[in-house]
């Protein structure tokens, strides 16, 4: 997998930089074109000249130093790539990277470049604690860099704990399995998600809401992309940062994302509705802040437009997936709507179990099909819950299941 692909190595200053020695080996020997890029701090523990004689190719250590007078080294080198990896990756260049800051041959380089990254961190177990160092990990991952997690055990010096860069085997697997051609089941397919809550207007100042954060709508439409698909989010209001590759719709309240799912339905092979949409909202919305007074204040409320009851009743060649988050008779509320709104597949989750309600980052979800098909999921990411349910879209759209 590996033989005739660009692989370019950066190399910060730690103890692990011998392994990235090692790692240049066996990446050639594998069959793949090596490049290295240093930092000074990286040739205080090994020199240029090794990784020069291991990767067969010159060393990239200096912004200012073009040998080649029709070109600009840190972006030919960034255009070159096929993969990038930073191994080891200190604090140091994992916090100038979160912050866009770009002032040496590396860091340029980072930032020119087009193809995927992945950060292979090595530091003292508490400075990878370090609040400030998380929160640019959990930056850079947002940016779309790639995390190999470190390993733990004795490190050199002398703390025990998760900070041991991955081993140069380890990352040599990773590397083929980047390159394995990937199964892409959505192909050519268009994916409408919604996701986030609603606002319901009660005067310029004040609306009904929930707590949904919208994190389960947008694991889907970047896991989606990445499964070959064309998705259009419609996202009510959050804090979440746009998926690359996604067209997104923003709304705010259920009537505007009413409108914007009708809008592109017809266009749609898949539709899988996330969004918590609100079920009622103020009858009369006042056009001036309402002032406090005496005693009660009643706001009488209306139904909104059941979405998915009205895709359920409008679909024709769509495949239509709904959710179900419930605080109890969970399994007899999720068959019901599956067959009340006409579904193929509905997700059903307990929102008051620890783990898997509102906000979070992880949830524990049961598949109901609509041929009577159950699948019970562990407590998941988000992520991994978004994988599962669109592998089974695509099978669906296979016809491996009979709905």
């Amino acid at each position: 997998m590996l033989k005739g692909k660009n692989v370019l190595l950066c190399v910060t200053g730690g103890i692990a930089t011998f392994k990235s020695a090692a790692l240049t080996s066996k990446l050639t020997q594998a069959g793949a074109n090596v490049k290295v890029v240093m930092t000074d701090s990286a040739k205080q523990f090994v020199t240029p000249l090794t990784f020069q004689a291991l990767s067969r190719q010159p060393v990239y250590d200096d912004t200012f130093k073009e040998q080649d007078p029709t070109g600009i080294a840190h972006i030919d080198v960034a255009d070159w790539a096929d993969v990038v990896l930073i191994a080891p990756a200190t604090a140091n260049v994992i916090g100038k990277l979160a912050n866009g800051i770009a002032d040496d041959m590396m860091t340029t380089t980072l930032l020119a470049t087009k193809a995927p990254i992945y950060i292979a961190p090595a530091m003292n177990v508490n400075m990878y604690d370090h609040p400030a160092v998380q929160r640019n990990i959990e930056t850079l991952k947002g940016d779309g860099y790639l995390l190999i997690e470190p390993g733990a055990g004795y490190l050199a010096c002398g703390w025990v704990g998760k900070g041991r860069m991955a081993e140069p085997e380890d990352l040599v697997v990773l590397l083929e399995r980047h390159f394995q051609p990937k199964e892409q089941p959505l192909q050519d397919q268009c994916v409408l998600v919604t996701a986030g809550p609603t606002q319901e207007k009660i005067d310029p100042v004040r609306f009904f809401t929930n707590r949904s954060s919208g994190k389960m709508g947008y694991a889907i439409a970047k896991k989606a992309v990445e499964l070959g698909a064309e998705v259009i989010l419609i996202s009510g209001p959050t804090h979440l940062p746009k998926p690359k590759g996604v067209k997104v719709i923003d709304v705010q309240s259920a009537a505007d994302m009413y409108e914007a799912v009708i809008e592109h339905f017809d266009a749609a092979n898949i539709v899988i509705k996330t969004a918590a949409v609100a079920d009622y909202r103020p009858k009369e919305v006042s056009e001036q802040k309402v002032k406090k007074k005496p005693g009660q204040w009643m706001i009488e409320l209306e139904r909104t437009t059941d979405i998915l009851k009205t895709l359920g009743e409008r679909k024709q060649h769509q495949l239509l997936v709904g959710f179900a988050a419930e605080s109890e008779n969970i399994e007899d509320y999720a068959k019901k709507k599956l067959e009340s709104k006409q579904l193929d597949l509905i997700v059903a989750n307990d929102i008051t179990e620890e783990g898997s309600g509102f906000q979070g980052d992880t949830n524990r979800v049961t598949f109901y099909f609509r041929n009577g098909d159950e699948e019970k999921l562990p407590l998941l990411s988000k992520d991994k819950v978004a994988e599962a349910l669109l592998l089974h879209v695509g099978k669906l759209l296979k016809g491996k299941r009979h709905v």
